[in-house]
């Protein structure tokens, strides 16, 4: 399919934005300042070398009235076909439909590149964020977490990656609110793939938005750029698990700049995944412990019935009360129950199998419910 074919498809005016956003050295500064001064994308390529030079400098003026690149064609092409798939969208900054909360970040995207339904991303949201290597007490916070926000009617938005965003998606499509999963690569692809299955069901139930052009793969520096995203979307961000120099902390810090919420939810003292939440707590974070705390900064008038096992204290289990909810070895477990050693692994085995206790190295438990 060739350049003219394009276009004469329909392409004329989404070739212009396409073109705009795959010019070398335009990122999303440079090209809203561009679309302030002239207008529309047709506009800022019709425009004089001496007009561009008063917003730009001069190596993108010139990059603005150099031909067209094959690539812009191409790309063009592969986006004409991908948005003939049912469910398929994308908004431009001039579009109605485009998020207003993204556009009151310094740098919202050109294009938004949406599976789903797009306008969940105008809904009320509020982001659930943490570690990719989740202890199975964080995974159960957030999914419980986001599922009470998403009945109370809020959208839930994570980053689908392993972890603490899965389980936040989970949660989320469990309730009315939905899910929306703000990705790092093109809308056309799935990374990690391990949740292809996930990513198919939030594109048939909730909504899944890139601003990457399709065809791009997961490299490094696309994610620390898609948090800004994850938090422009959003009115809050709740961080449930989070190391020191954990990509949740980058997220958070974005919310701030952008001024959303941050919450946090606390965790044991000896813990490395809850040394970030302590950080954010300190700085000023709301530390919550349950979704009610969450609705109530939000003001949001939503009742949720039922807490999150977060808050739940369940102690009916002997060893579960005498685990606390610090990591503990073996031994100090049976010294604290007074149970023989043989018993204290067959019960820690049999709470381990139904999944109220989970096994971390070097010999310890650690309480799940």
């Amino acid at each position: 399919m060739d350049a003219t074919t394009v276009i004469d498809d329909g392409g004329g005016e989404l070739a212009s934005w396409l073109r705009l956003q795959l010019l070398p050295g335009v990122g999303p500064v440079a090209a809203r300042a561009l679309l302030e001064r002239f207008g529309l994308p047709p506009q800022i390529f019709a425009a004089p070398f001496d007009a561009l030079r008063e917003v730009v400098s001069a190596g993108v003026a010139r990059a603005v009235l150099a031909p067209c690149k094959p690539v812009a064609n191409s790309q063009l092409a592969l986006t004409l076909q991908w948005l003939r798939q049912p469910g398929n969208r994308v908004l431009t900054l001039a579009d109605s439909a485009y998020p207003p909360l993204l556009l009151e970040i310094p740098d919202p995207p050109l294009l938004l590149y949406v599976r789903g339904r797009a306008e969940l991303l105008s809904r009320p949201c509020v982001a659930v964020i943490g570690s990719r290597n989740a202890s199975a007490q964080g995974m159960q916070n957030a999914a419980a977490f986001a599922e009470a926000l998403s009945h109370a009617g809020l959208t839930v938005v994570s980053g689908l990656a392993l972890g603490i965003d899965t389980q936040a998606h989970e949660g989320g499509l469990r309730g009315a609110g939905s899910t929306v999963a703000v990705i790092g690569t093109g809308a056309d692809l799935v990374y990690p793939r391990r949740n292809l299955d996930l990513a198919q069901r939030i594109a048939a139930q909730g909504c899944i938005v890139s601003e990457y052009a399709l065809g791009l793969p997961a490299m490094p520096g696309n994610f620390p750029r898609r948090n800004r995203l994850i938090s422009g979307l959003a009115r809050g961000v709740l961080v449930i698990e989070a190391a020191a120099q954990s990509g949740s902390l980058i997220t958070a810090r974005l919310a701030g700049e952008h001024g959303r919420d941050v919450y946090a939810l606390p965790g044991s003292i000896h813990s490395a995944l809850a040394k970030g939440c302590h950080a954010l707590i300190k700085q000023g974070a709301k530390l919550v412990e349950s979704v009610d705390d969450v609705l109530q900064e939000l003001q949001w008038a939503a009742s949720v019935a039922g807490t999150p096992a977060a808050a739940e204290d369940d102690g009916c289990h002997p060893l579960l009360a005498a685990l606390g909810y610090d990591p503990q070895d073996a031994d100090t477990l049976g010294a604290r129950s007074g149970l023989a050693m043989g018993e204290v692994m067959g019960q820690l085995l049999a709470l381990e199998l139904a999944g109220c206790v989970e096994r971390l190295p070097g010999g310890l438990f650690q309480r799940c419910k």
